[in-house]
């Protein structure tokens, strides 16, 4: 059972990270939406500034290239996902018509002509079928039948298209009812879309007989149904089927009688050669989601047989269904051997030139096998072949596959900073000369007077009250002792009683009602966390205000409180000196982001007082004869000691709030006031922002600034969510 436990490890491997790229597919369709917001107001900004050096900056500005290759990530990205989802590892089998492919599979999963047709004549299977091993349930089958819409198009637009027939119709009772468009005389004389045109026919002839079940799915049938829902004609070559036309995939389940299957299906997809129009690009899209090793199927013919130009380009079509993975290292060649008594004779001798030839033609495989495929001893063999590979390599190619998609995700989100960092030069640098300096300077300084005037007193204020306890805290801590009072988890004499009955013994009683009364304890001093928070929501307010009410920064962004914090940190440039981190966005983005939480300054102080309510560090042990009286008069005893000891530890802290306010708006004060070349700082960016702060005295200025502003916010916006890590599905160590 080594093969069957390798490969259900491989599956429960690949699940994780299939929700992992379906969080980055999520997040590229997103981003593209954001991307193009950028480049629609590139587009209008390019219309309305004077400047032509900025025009020319915007104007290189091109997302539309990047939006392609999102587009195709996307696709990537899906088709990936929907490999490392399924539940199953999947062997497809693919070849030409007539070479025993249906044979082959039957003798894999132990079906018959039943359920995989197979016949002498004309094409015999006429959709995809997946077949899954179940040893435990009796052979069913589900059908999943097209859509209106995706029959329309789907199936049918692609024969419009190739035979330029026209516009596709628009839906099926116009495609039923109507006639079809006769056929290009351009084309009518040659025999291929003669043929294409004849397929189409079908469909159209024949559509009463399957409308029906378009939109019906999915429907369960029995063993004795599958045939007339996969197959074009009956066992003794009667074509009288016509429900595929309908079909899009048929799943089968089903004992195989090969013994350590495990979680395997073989994908059945109709044979190469027939004329139908979208054969080929389905062939691609199934190879590229729905198989992990493909089997070619090739019968040579007893009189005489080499590599024609269809296997070549079999082959091929194959190979660019997966690009990321070399196709030889998922896919073998079963050369099927046919006897003397059969109706193709004895062709042992042309398999093997067959096989000596394959070089050749460029063909490469992990491994060429002949076999009969009618024999089930043979194709046993064979199969234990391809799952012994597939066990041992299926992981590594998972790996390489995903490592690859991952790589030109990365490659993507460079390619996207580079478009950004031109975006964020397009108007990052542009003058507008006027005669304002002077008075700049004046409003400039009656400001600062403001600013410095607001901070320092506000300062002033928080240390004279930094070691007073903080009201709100206060009273938080208050509820929680009362609750702890009030709502103590003891239990009752009969509840101990019956506890020391169930688990045998006072003191293992004893030991359990410890932890729980612990833990019930320990939940009581969550609440304070709240009060933490709205103290430093309070005094991140109280600066907000001196510099909206006196700072006059208010003008910058809508928002209030806390939050303007954050957004006016954003707005400040990194290096407003060269060469130099601003000082003052460090200040903002302190502030903004400083937090005070119980986890990280209360719950560690109040644990070590609950030691007495742990049973191996308890100082209070029951008597020799201990009774259930004794039991709760020792909890009680206990709760009573830590609630106190927990109330003196409170007690001590319940200044940290007011400390912890006053240290970071110190800091803050620090940053934006005191530090070298603070004031300067403050000039520059201001001088920036002058028509927002100042709009009724630099009107003439506002516009231009309001969009340059807008600009740069959509620059980081997109920057924002061009983070590296919002690209990434696999782990950094695998």
């Amino acid at each position: 059972m080594e093969k069957t436990a390798q490969i259900a490890a491989i599956i429960e491997k690949r699940s994780p990270l299939a929700q992992r790229i379906e969080a980055v597919e999520h997040h590229l369709k997103t981003f593209s939406e954001v991307l193009q917001s950028l480049q629609n107001q590139c587009s209008e900004l390019a219309q309305k500034v004077n400047d032509p050096e900025v025009y020319g900056r915007l104007s290189e500005v091109n997302t539309a290239p990047i939006q392609l290759h999102i587009t195709a990530e996307i696709q990537a990205l899906s088709k990936l996902r929907l490999r490392f989802s399924r539940q199953t590892l999947n062997i497809g089998v693919i070849g030409r018509a007539r070479q025993g492919k249906s044979r082959l599979l039957q003798s894999l999963s132990g079906l018959t002509t039943d359920e995989i047709p197979d016949g002498d004549r004309q094409h015999c299977t006429g959709v995809r079928s997946t077949i899954h091993h179940n040893p435990v349930l009796e052979t069913y089958g589900e059908v999943w039948f097209h859509s209106e819409e995706s029959f329309l198009n789907g199936v049918i637009a692609p024969y419009y298209e190739k035979l330029r027939l026209g516009s596709k119709p628009f839906s099926l009772n116009t495609f039923a009812n109507g006639l079809l468009p006769e056929l290009p005389r351009e084309l009518s004389a040659y025999a291929e879309p003669g043929a294409m045109y004849e397929h189409l026919k079908r469909y159209h002839v024949h559509i009463e007989s399957y409308r029906h079940l378009l939109n019906a799915s999915p429907k369960r049938i029995s063993r004795n149904e599958i045939r007339e829902y996969v197959a074009q004609d009956t066992p003794d070559g009667q074509r009288i089927f016509f429900n595929y036309l309908a079909v899009q995939e048929v799943k089968i389940t089903c004992k195989f009688p090969h013994e350590e299957v495990g979680k395997i299906a073989l994908v059945d997809m109709p044979g190469l050669g027939d004329t139908g129009v979208g054969d080929e690009s389905r062939l691609v899209q199934t190879l590229g989601q729905d198989v992990d090793v493909v089997l070619f199927v090739r019968m040579p013919k007893s009189s005489g047989d080499y590599w024609a130009d269809v296997d070549v380009r079999l082959y091929d079509i194959a190979r660019d269904a997966l690009t990321a993975l070399p196709l030889e290292e998922w896919s073998f060649l079963v050369l099927n051997r046919t006897n003397p008594d059969s109706k193709n004779g004895d062709n042992q001798n042309n398999c093997k030139d067959l096989a000596e030839s394959l070089g050749e033609k460029h063909i490469k495989v992990i491994q060429q096998m002949i076999a009969n495929c009618a024999d089930r001893t043979e194709t046993s063999a064979l199969l234990d072949s391809v799952l012994q590979y597939m066990a041992k390599n299926i992981a590594r190619l998972d790996q390489q596959y995903a490592a690859s998609c991952q790589e030109r995700l990365f490659q993507l989100q460079k390619a996207i900073a580079s478009e950004l960092e031109k975006a964020q030069r397009a108007i990052d640098h542009a003058s507008y000369k006027t005669n304002w300096f002077p008075l700049f300077e004046t409003l400039f300084q009656q400001l600062w007077d403001q600013i410095t005037t607001g901070l320092e007193g506000l300062l002033k204020a928080l240390k004279e009250q930094r070691d007073q306890p903080d009201l709100d805290f206060k009273q938080q801590v208050e509820v929680a002792l009362e609750a702890c009072r009030a709502d103590t988890g003891l239990p009752t004499v009969e509840d101990i009683e019956t506890r020391r009955n169930r688990i045998g013994g006072y003191p293992n009683a004893y030991y359990e009602y410890l932890n729980e009364i612990r833990a019930h304890l320990s939940q009581h001093f969550l609440v304070v966390d709240e009060a933490l928070k709205q103290g430093l929501i309070r005094v991140k307010s109280q600066v907000a205000d001196v510099l909206i009410s006196q700072g006059r920064l208010g003008e910058l962004t809508q928002l209030s409180s806390a939050e303007f914090l954050s957004a006016v940190a954003n707005q400040i440039p990194e290096h407003l000196i060269p060469d130099s981190s601003s000082q003052i966005k460090l200040g903002f983005e302190i502030l903004a982001s400083f937090d005070l939480s119980y986890r990280g300054l209360i719950q560690h102080r109040i644990r070590q007082h609950l030691d007495d309510l742990t049973p191996d560090t308890t100082q209070l042990q029951l008597s020799a004869s201990p009774s259930a009286e004794e039991v709760l008069s020792c909890l009680t005893s206990l709760h009573a000691e830590a609630v106190y000891r927990c109330r003196t530890a409170l007690d001590d802290l319940l200044a940290e709030p007011s400390q912890a306010a006053f240290a970071i708006v110190e800091e803050f004060v620090d940053r934006v006031l005191r530090s070298k070349n603070a004031q300067t700082e403050w000039r520059i960016f201001l001088e920036d922002v002058r028509s927002d702060i100042w709009n009724e005295q630099f009107q003439e200025l506002g516009e231009r600034s309001r969009t340059r502003r807008v600009w740069l916010e959509t620059v980081e916006r997109v920057a924002t969510a061009n983070q590296i890590e919002q690209f990434r599905f696999i782990d950094r160590e695998g």
